[in-house]
Formats: structure tokens, C-alpha cells, sequence
């Protein structure tokens, strides 16, 4: 078992919970101990893809976590909670409701390169503890700004205006349809219904993010909201996309346990190129891959610098690679 199992995670449910899952269903399938691991947190109050990675694949999750991410989230307006979220408590009311236009307006400044501070309520250790250990602990905890990248925001069909489909390259299952020499814009289909009257007062909105790693969607709807004079909070957050991995390919969890109780394997698993798929493939010479595989750097190829996965000849995955000045080196091997 080396791949993936790409899960549509419920509300509910801890990434870790889900782990759990994965290795118990594994066991009741009569595959023994397998090693598991995940592509990226996804809070219990989140939904959507979270990827699973077995076997050999879970030298991938660093790379993984890094990877840059689609999320739905709809934020309500007039509450913002100490969490952010829809189980904090109140820290703070407002009787003003933005307009539609308002929210079109103020979203090009949350796109691009910005500054944001992570909710207290996270996972991020401060002298040694999570933030959220502290935070319930009843300390009050100062968070430092970080840098992300929102590479694309809009108000999600059904909820705000929208375009037709078309183009391509964002993905199946994204959210997002690119063309080229323009930011992504979202996905519309009429069975959304109409959007929203652009003078109408809204008690809440869902948008769609395209996000580097490290970008908390809480702090992102936390900053809208008092952009537009109001403050928000949380109520829905989904992941559309993790790195090369979609909704089109995520399980639910019933699917995920019939698997154990006997279920076809391909109904569930992905390989580990599945993981790669962002990554130009390299075939390798029966010398190159025995050298690679070894941990050896190769030398006299002509290609390109830049980062690889080699194959040898029976298309099995042998090494992320650095091609560097005509040289291989072995960036992450896999034994398969």
C-alpha cells in the first residue's frame, strides 16, 4: 500500500480521527500495519479533501503541507467569537450589514502578498505550546503577523455575481477556471439560483480563496468583515482543492469503511504519482535508476535544472530528483 486515499472529510471529524480511520479500515481489509499519515490539517469543524497518504506516499506530506490550497467559507456578519469560528464565544456584536458591492470592492485588497494574524485559537506553538492550549487556558495570547499569498478571491455563485464556465487548468473539481493572463474567477452554473440584489443589506456571504500555505481562511473572514465596517465570523468552511488533489477524487467516510468490509481497492486508492502529477516525470536509464535508488548522484544527463520525479523503465516512482548543471540528486527516494 503505497498511495493515496484523498477523503472528503465530515464536520466533525479531526484530521487525526481520520488517520485513525484510514489505519483501522487498512487493518480490517487484511493489510496489516500500514504507515499512515495526512497532507494537511483540516479542523474538525471544516469539511472537504483531506489527503491520506500510505506507505512509501507519506515522504510526501511535507510537500504536501506546503502545497497551495481552494477553500469555500462563508462568513456571518454582526458576531465575531473568540475562535473565529461558529463555537467561540461572542467577543464582539455589530448591527451593520454590508452590501454586496461593498464586499465586491474590498476584496482586491485581501489578493496578493498580505499580512495576516492567526486566530488565537490555532495550532501554532508559541514558546513551546499551541496557541489554542493557551487561548482556552484563559491566557490572552498575542499573535505575530505572517506573510501569505491570497492568489484568488471571489464571492461564490449562488451567494454574488458570477461567470460562466469554460476555460481549464485550474483542476477537476476546482472551484476555479483559469485563463490565461487573468486571475481565476469562479465557476457559475444557473442551478445556483440568482445572486443577490446588489443593494441588499447581507447577513451573510460565501466566497471562494485560492491560498498559499500557512493562510488561515478564519483570520481572512475576520478581516473582510471589519474591512466593510461590521465584524464576522466563520459559519461554513470546506476544502475544494489541496494541491494536485480535488473533490472529484475524495471519498466519503461510508465508502472509506466499505473498503474494509471488502470493497474493491481502486474504488479508493490512488498511486503515489497521484501526488507528483505538478511535478515533470524524468525517465530514468536501467544505470541512472540503479545509481538513484541507491543514493547516488548521477552525472552526464542534459537535463533541464529543476525538480523531477524519475521513473525507471517499468514507469515505477524511484525519487523526487534536482537536476542541477547536467547532475541528478536525490531529493526524497521511495522504495518500491
Amino acid at each position: 500500500m503505497n498511495g493515496w486515499i484523498i477523503m472528503d472529510k465530515p464536520v466533525g471529524l479531526g484530521s487525526t480521527q481520520a488517520v485513525a480511520a484510514v489505519k483501522r479500515v487498512c487493518r480490517e481489509a487484511g493489510l496489516g500495519k500500514v504507515k499512515v499519515g495526512h497532507g494537511g490539517t483540516l479542523d474538525p469543524l471544516a469539511s472537504g479533501v483531506l489527503p491520506i497518504a500510505l506507505g512509501e506516499a507519506t515522504k510526501l506530506c511535507g510537500r504536501m503541507l506546503d502545497a497551495s490550497k481552494v477553500y469555500d467559507f462563508t462568513i456571518a456578519f454582526g458576531t465575531e467569537t473568540a475562535g473565529l469560528d461558529a463555537e467561540g464565544d461572542v467577543v464582539a456584536t455589530s448591527d451593520v450589514r454590508p452590501r454586496l458591492s461593498e464586499i465586491a470592492a474590498i476584496l482586491p485588497r485581501f489578493t496578493g502578498p498580505i499580512e495576516q494574524v492567526p486566530p488565537a485559537y490555532s495550532a501554532i506553538k508559541i514558546d513551546g505550546e499551541r496557541a489554542y492550549d493557551r487561548a482556552r487556558a484563559g491566557e490572552t495570547v498575542e499573535m505575530k503577523a505572517r506573510a501569505v499569498t491570497i492568489y484568488a478571491l471571489a464571492i461564490l455563485p449562488g451567494t454574488g455575481r458570477g461567470t460562466t464556465e469554460g476555460g481549464g487548468g485550474a483542476g477537476e473539481g476546482s472551484r476555479f477556471v483559469d485563463t490565461p493572463g487573468k486571475p481565476p474567477v469562479p465557476l457559475h452554473h444557473a442551478s445556483h439560483g440568482p445572486p443577490p440584489r446588489t443593494g441588499e443589506e447581507l447577513e451573510e456571504i460565501t466566497l471562494t480563496a485560492y491560498v498559499s500555505k500557512g493562510t488561515y481562511i478564519r483570520s481572512l473572514a475576520r478581516d473582510i468583515a471589519r474591512a466593510v465596517g461590521t465584524v464576522g465570523h466563520v459559519t461554513m468552511l470546506r476544502r475544494t482543492k489541496a494541491g494536485p488533489f480535488a473533490l472529484d477524487q475524495a471519498i466519503s467516510l461510508d465508502k472509506l469503511n466499505a473498503f474494509g468490509q471488502g470493497a474493491a481497492q481502486s474504488e479508493i486508492f490512488l498511486p503515489l504519482e497521484a501526488g507528483l502529477v505538478d511535478i515533470p516525470a524524468l525517465d530514468l536509464s536501467p544505470e541512472a535508476a540503479g545509481a538513484i535508488r541507491q543514493g547516488r548522484v548521477w552525472t552526464g544527463g542534459s537535463t533541464q535544472d529543476g525538480l523531477y520525479w524519475g521513473r525507471d523503465a517499468d514507469d515505477r516512482p524511484v525519487a523526487l530528483i534536482e537536476a542541477l548543471a547536467g547532475t541528478l540528486k536525490v531529493v526524497r527516494g521511495f522504495n518500491l
